[in-house]
């Protein structure tokens, strides 16, 4: 799982239709300081996110499956939850 911010939304008129009614966030890894890591991830969203907003992103093939269903499609990655303090102890 990753910490990401939502830094704007993907349109595609033609798609594979496992995408077809699902909302698809372009997302920034973030360290736990919140400094952007790595290359941005398209996600579909399954917690309603906007963007600005810090989430969570699940990459896990297997977790993708159960929460979309077992005929996931080619979906990789799928934003499970928005963060609302990252506490560093």
């Amino acid at each position: 799982m990753k910490l990401a911010r939502v830094i704007g939304t993907v349109v595609s008129t033609v798609k594979h239709p496992t995408y077809a009614g699902r909302t698809i966030l372009l997302c920034q890894p973030l360290t736990p300081q919140g400094e952007a890591a790595g290359a941005q991830v398209v996600a579909v969203d399954h917690a309603q996110a906007g963007v600005g907003d810090r989430v969570l992103v699940l990459t896990e093939g297997t977790g993708v499956r159960q929460i979309l269903g077992a005929d996931a499609g080619p979906i990789r990655s799928v934003i499970v939850g928005i963060v609302d303090a990252v506490e560093l102890g």
